[in-house]
């Protein structure tokens, strides 16, 4: 038993073909020893003859065999992990791949589509400011606001077109729009032709104290749901509260039946759809929907604790 166990670790776990031979050798002289031990005790009448010494060393090779077996199956597992890692990678990086060729597809698209309507309205409503003396008071400021919108969108997309072509360099040019930028949305709903009312339930210094996550996701859902309010319900008043305690931030946007009709074919049905991703990535919660009097009301909760983090 000692020579087969000897043998059967042999082959499974020596590679090296002199350390096995060197191995083979010590085992023999220890069989040799033992016969020749044996010999020297037993008298003539008890010592066996060869047959019975060959019988017992015979299936010593099948021992080494098994163990080679075991080694050899060991090495074909870890020569499928292996492959099967290396496949792993191989295809997150064709997907990683494929993922900028789109996200630089869809930068020169909106590139060219996009940032070239942009800012010809941009250029448009800059001349249109510099006449501002022959146009009446409602007009200039509407082309004031224009402006500003056009400007800020303008930014805006350069960043993500920056961020599209090398998310390595997603860091925006200019500030990240938060809750301190509340007041100025609001001015371009109003001057968009909107009204709103607006409860603060936290003070607007200690809102601008939120984590930056939080502050970005707030102001997005915020002037989503006033640009929403424009198009499909338009003159409607929007009551906006916005509560920042409890360690979550709560924003509620609410606006009644629109006095007109909503614009046919506004937007393209995203809108509700970003939202929820932005409050789903600060583990919040976002609820949607009509109200009883014909208005819409949204409501986002997101807290605060893992956004800093």
């Amino acid at each position: 038993m000692p020579l087969a166990v000897l043998l059967y670790n042999l082959g499974s776990r020596y590679t090296s073909w002199l350390r096995t031979g060197s191995a083979l050798l010590g085992g023999g002289v220890m069989v040799l020893v033992g016969l020749w031990v044996n010999w020297m005790t037993v008298g003539a009448s008890e010592l066996r003859g060869g047959l019975d010494v060959f019988a017992a060393l015979a299936p010593m090779p099948l021992a080494w065999a098994m163990g080679f077996a075991a080694r050899s199956r060991r090495a074909l597992l870890v020569a499928a992990e292996q492959r099967a890692v290396e496949a792993g990678r191989a295809q997150r990086l064709e997907a990683a791949q494929a993922t900028q060729r789109e996200r630089a597809r869809i930068a020169r698209e909106m590139h060219d589509v996009v940032a070239h309507s942009l800012a010809l309205l941009v250029v448009h409503a800059e001349t249109l400011r510099a006449r501002g003396d022959e146009l009446p008071d409602w007009a200039r400021a509407q082309v004031d606001g224009l402006a500003a919108a056009g400007r800020q969108s303008s930014g805006e997309l350069r960043d993500l077109l920056r961020m599209l072509r090398d998310p390595a360099e997603a860091a925006p040019l200019q500030p990240v729009p938060g809750l301190g930028e509340l007041g100025a949305l609001l001015d371009s709903h109003r001057a968009a032709g909107g009204t709103v009312e607006v409860r603060m339930g936290t003070a607007e210094t200690a809102l601008e104290s939120l984590p930056t996550p939080v502050q970005t996701a707030g102001y997005r859902i915020v002037q989503e749901a006033l640009a929403n309010a424009r198009r499909h319900a338009p003159g409607a008043p929007v009551r906006l509260t916005v509560d920042g305690t409890a360690g979550r931030l709560r924003c509620e946007v609410e606006n009644s039946r629109g006095v007109r009709r909503g614009t046919a074919g506004a937007g393209i049905g995203l809108g509700l759809v970003s939202m929820r991703e932005r409050v789903d990535a600060l583990g919040g919660e976002l609820t949607a929907g009509p109200t009883g009097d014909g208005g819409f009301r949204v409501v986002a909760t997101m807290p605060w604790e893992h956004a800093g983090a």
